[in-house]
């Protein structure tokens, strides 16, 4: 599965690891990744260092998952990245709305 997600009770942090490619295939396994999880109770931590594609509809889910944790008020990490897709988050000035390290 290229979406799986687990909660770490002691840092109260939605974990969420993708796979391979991140595109609308994923739209259900990602939702359903964090849905789950009241949005202002918790961090968000994205590892993507086994993301090997990022396209228009995976910049879409996280914006949703950025309304869901909070909008302003959202703490997201996004982990990792493959320097292709980083870049890609870059020139969408996604590092002004998420932070990736």
């Amino acid at each position: 599965m290229p979406v799986s997600s687990r909660f770490s009770k002691e840092s109260k942090t939605v974990i969420i690891n993708i796979d391979g490619r991140f595109d609308f295939s994923c739209h259900k396994s990602f939702r359903d990744a964090y849905k789950q999880y009241s949005e202002a109770q918790h961090k968000y931590e994205l590892d993507m260092s086994k993301t090997d594609y990022v396209d228009s509809s995976a910049l879409g889910m996280l914006l949703l998952l950025r309304e869901h944790a909070g909008a302003d008020a959202a703490d997201i990490i996004i982990k990792n990245p493959r320097e292709d897709v980083k870049e890609i988050l870059e020139v969408s000035n996604f590092d002004r709305l998420f932070e990736i390290c």
